[in-house]
């Protein structure tokens, strides 16, 4: 399934935005209403306890749950026209989570369809074929009156990016991957799928978020929670943290004065009533600031920022360049544990960022005499406008068909071939990496880019991604592992001489 698609289709501003929806709902016969994802219902009152109990069997971490003194219970929550979904025929996400009888869906409901003649948009995204018995599992919008059902396309929509699945229906079914065409690609190949999120990685955070929000609407009652970045861009990795947005209003929010005084209170509230489940709630002062903490349960660590939209944002646009092309995923993912491994994937010491490394590959797939990807916001401008509302964006690659590239290189070519451009080809002097316009530009002149050592140009905000890397020292660093990669790859052909780990050593 595609979590955050309700969240982001949803109206998190009832005062301004009330609109209703123009679809129906639909649940296929052979699929309950438990693979639904926890962020596409309005939830019933919940136990707090219950739920991370619920958590800790799924994740089979049972042994880890907190001892609780005391819990709170929560009033069903209502947004704009929305009624509180009553506990007998919603989604309790955190009772067990047991798959639901087929009799417990009226029949009324399985006969439904899409309205697709009136329908403004549609969430299903072309990007990827989708084999048959996998069609069901991608969630349509979900109509004011009956939140608790799944969507399912028209027939002539059944073709879309693969769905986040969920782990209570596993299906053996992968999105298409590139053939092997040799050794290098093959190890390349064999790494990536050792070592991608899982849907049960996807679960754990998808759950604490969940928890999370009802916590937070407690405090600050219209306000919304995205899982956004790797978790869900399709470059998320088993290692991978969990990114979320904590959305307060529609205004821009004041990084330095109001989201660090937002952040406190939710910092405080990680520290004291939720400190059984919770722990190790930071406050970072930085230039967009944040709160790191853990998940007790899932031990998954999680950074949370305000109103930093640009992210809820680039996580679709990343995830449409992620499977418009099937080598796109291996080759970041095995680029991002290459950084990771020589201490070259950490802003906070001073390197690089693993959006800022995404957006270098995407790059030099853009810019090859044969390009394997396009300039999606060229291409696609209304798709992915800037100023587009937020609860469209999820909305807008809908239509967006796979890109057919004649260029037959295999994983192990581009590999060399990406270590190669940065290495002895790219002007790290003169020059901005733009996945906007696909190509490198001219560096601006503005305050933001002088005396920065690499220039990597965010998509929608123009800001550098890659402005941590300021020593030389650490630059430097950077790009000798670039050329050092390139060398040893270009004459031995062997992904381990650069990345030595094992694919389990990896993984862990």
């Amino acid at each position: 399934m595609f979590p955050n698609s309700f969240n982001l289709g949803r109206l998190p501003f009832p005062s301004k935005h009330q609109q209703q929806s123009n679809f129906f709902n639909v649940l296929p016969v052979n699929i309950p209403p438990t693979l639904l994802s926890h962020q596409q219902t309005v939830v019933p009152p919940l136990n707090f306890r219950t739920a991370v109990l619920s958590r800790a069997l799924l994740s089979g971490n049972l042994a880890a749950t907190p001892t609780v003194t005391s819990t709170a219970t929560l009033q069903p929550m209502t947004y704009g026209n929305v009624s509180p979904v009553s506990t007998s025929g919603a989604l309790t996400s955190f009772q067990g989570r047991k798959r639901q009888s087929e009799q417990s869906v009226s029949h009324n409901v399985k006969r439904q369809r899409i309205d697709s003649q009136n329908s403004d948009t549609t969430v299903v995204n072309q990007a990827v074929p989708l084999p048959e018995e996998r069609q069901h599992s991608f969630p349509g919008p979900i109509s004011i009156q009956s939140p608790s059902f799944l969507a399912r396309g028209s027939p002539a929509l059944a073709r879309c990016v693969p769905p986040l699945r969920d782990t209570l229906f596993p299906d053996p079914t992968e999105a298409r991957l590139p053939l092997a065409k040799d050794a290098l690609s093959q190890q390349v190949l064999e790494l990536f799928q050792a070592c991608r999120q899982q849907a049960s990685d996807l679960n754990s955070k998808e759950l604490c978020r969940t928890e999370l929000q009802r916590e937070i609407q407690l405090i600050f009652p219209q306000s919304r929670l995205y899982l956004v970045g790797s978790s869900l861009n399709g470059f998320g990795t088993r290692s991978s943290d969990g990114d979320l947005c904590l959305v307060v209003k529609e205004e821009p929010v004041n990084q330095k004065t109001e989201a660090r005084r937002i952040l406190s209170s939710v910092q405080k509230l990680f520290s004291t009533k939720l400190s059984s489940y919770i722990e190790r709630p930071q406050l970072i002062r930085a230039k967009v600031p944040i709160v790191k903490f853990r998940d007790k349960v899932s031990y998954v660590e999680f950074d949370l920022n305000v109103n930093n939209v640009v992210g809820i944002r680039n996580t679709f646009l990343l995830r449409t360049y992620a499977f418009i092309e099937n080598r796109v995923r291996p080759l970041v993912l095995v680029i991002k544990k290459w950084a990771n491994f020589h201490e070259i994937n950490d802003a906070s010491r001073g390197t690089l960022s693993s959006y800022s490394l995404v957006l270098m590959v995407l790059h030099y797939l853009q810019t090859l005499p044969e390009p394997i990807l396009p300039s999606l916001q060229k291409n696609y401008p209304e798709c992915f406008d800037p100023t587009m509302q937020l609860h469209l964006v999820h909305q807008a690659p809908c239509t967006i068909p796979p890109y057919i590239s004649k260029n037959g290189s295999s994983l192990g070519d581009l590999l060399i071939g990406f270590f190669k451009y940065y290495a002895t080809e790219f002007d790290w002097s003169h020059q901005m990496i733009s996945v906007r316009e696909a190509k490198a530009i001219p560096r601006p002149d503005g305050i933001e880019w002088r005396n920065k050592f690499i220039c990597v140009e965010e998509p929608f905000d123009g800001t550098n991604t890659a402005r941590a890397v300021h020593e030389k020292q650490k630059f430097d660093m950077i790009r000798g592992e670039f050329t050092q990669a390139w060398r040893v790859l270009r004459d031995k052909k062997d992904l381990k001489c650069i990345l030595p780990l094992g694919a389990d050593e990896l993984k862990r």
